[in-house]
């Protein structure tokens, strides 16, 4: 970061301090960012002229002041633009990670809901009142018979459903607790 250049010059506050001669006392305290004493200077003639003169000597140490004030102005500002620019950084990465985690969600579901075997077997339950046979089971999920056996094996331990025959028929059911 360069450092500011001076803003205030002390030829420029000396030709102002000489217009006090004509009688416009105080416009090199204005200058220099001192409104109350400028004001007060340019009403009473510089302090009767007391002020003018000793305001000749104080001229350089109020120009330094008045600069190192701008020049820490300036600093205190590019930092605030820092800050500004590191805050919106972090809203525009946050807004797109939250974009990213809900594509991710949303997309997440379908994946799992094609892919996974169990999860459609379930969903062919609950559309068949909770009830299948391996038959219905094999033509839904459209997978070799041993693999719905293990399919429904596995459910049957994870205690997702239990077997019972049909009353009608004596074949074999599986009733799942959805």
């Amino acid at each position: 970061m360069r450092q500011q250049e001076q803003e205030i010059n002390t030829g420029i506050a000396y030709i102002l301090w000489a217009l006090g001669i004509f009688g416009f006392c105080g416009i090199h305290r204005l200058y220099l960012g001192r409104i109350g004493t400028g004001i007060l200077y340019f009403c009473t003639f510089g302090l009767f002229g007391l002020g003018q003169v000793i305001d000749l000597f104080l001229i350089p140490d109020m120009v330094k002041e008045k600069n190192y004030y701008l020049q820490e102005k300036a600093k205190t500002n590019n930092l605030l633009l820092w800050t500004d620019m590191g805050e919106e950084i972090i809203r525009s990465k946050t807004s797109s990670l939250i974009k990213q985690m809900k594509t991710r969600v949303q997309s997440s579901p379908a994946q799992t809901s094609q892919s996974d075997p169990m999860l459609k077997l379930l969903k062919a339950a609950a559309d068949n009142n909770n009830v299948l046979s391996l038959g219905q089971a094999v033509m839904i999920l459209e997978l070799p018979v041993e693999q719905v056996e293990q399919l429904l094996q596995k459910a049957l331990k994870q205690g997702l459903a239990h077997i019972d025959n049909d009353l009608e028929t004596g074949a074999v059911r599986y009733h799942f607790d959805i």
